[in-house]
């Protein structure tokens, strides 16, 4: 009976031993963290917690420049820089809470005559040209190309700058988008100008065709009755839109293409 007792107490001091090696050898699990996935230029990949704002920034802004390449907008007539004043003016835009839509611009280049595709609305989010079409300019800032601009009432002049659009209503010409100048002594007037968005008859090809160039307006940008609705419909309500020339006062005291300059 003890030696019963002996092998009994034997056996457990063994199954104990066996059980603590076993629970000692075992690994300690960690807990997992979220992990962000950077990929970097060379394709290789390296691991963050974290991303800083200013980078983040950085990126979105080299990511839209890069849509001119990509969407070989250059070819379709968009200067370059008209596009990269553009998203500058837009990112300032958007820092300041005027933009109720981060994802489309529109670009409306005078640096070309208006007998050719001079509006660009560009899907930045998904890299699109939306639409690519033409655009009248004031009947006082020039013939084919527009020259000369003024933010002055009955001037019958365009007006550049950047603009936030508004919303749309049914006027004199129709179903008609209004526009609300963002740039002081550029195009702040734009309102009280009755500058808006609208159709007319003036805007199509056989008028090219016949005189070389498009009919102009009062000041404002102009779409063709064939286009004009769904132009309007996408772009209203708060995107920007940019009338840009290779204007040396424009370019030398816009504020939202010079906010970062010393």
């Amino acid at each position: 009976m003890a030696l019963s007792k002996k092998f009994t107490l034997l056996v457990s001091s063994v199954i104990l031993i066996h059980f603590l090696f076993v629970y000692a050898t075992q690994p300690v699990e960690t807990p997992v963290t979220d992990v962000v996935e950077i990929t970097t230029t060379d394709n290789t990949t390296a691991a963050n917690t974290t991303t800083p704002n200013s980078s983040v920034n950085n990126d979105q802004a080299s990511d839209k420049l890069s849509i001119y390449d990509n969407l070989q907008l250059a070819s379709l007539g968009l200067s370059k820089e008209a596009f990269e004043f553009g998203i500058k003016g837009f990112e300032n835009l958007l820092a300041a809470g005027k933009l109720h839509n981060d994802q489309i611009i529109s670009i409306v280049d005078f640096s070309r005559a208006s007998s050719k595709k001079r509006l660009f609305v560009i899907d930045l989010k998904n890299s699109k040209v939306l639409f690519n079409t033409y655009v009248s300019h004031g009947r006082n800032s020039g013939r084919e190309v527009a020259q000369e601009f003024s933010n002055q009432p009955e001037s019958f002049k365009s007006s550049l700058g950047f603009y936030v659009t508004g919303g749309t209503y049914e006027g004199k010409h129709g179903f008609s988008m209004r526009l609300m100048g963002e740039e002081p002594g550029f195009n702040d007037n734009a309102l009280s100008r009755a500058i808006v968005m609208h159709s007319a008859e003036y805007i199509n090809e056989s008028i090219i065709k016949h005189q070389g160039f498009i009919g102009r307006s009062l000041g404002c940008p102009a779409l063709s009755p064939t286009i004009y609705k769904p132009i309007i419909e996408t772009i209203r309500n708060g995107t920007c839109l940019f009338l840009y020339s290779p204007n040396k006062s424009y370019l030398t005291h816009s504020k939202l293409i010079n906010i970062n300059k010393a």
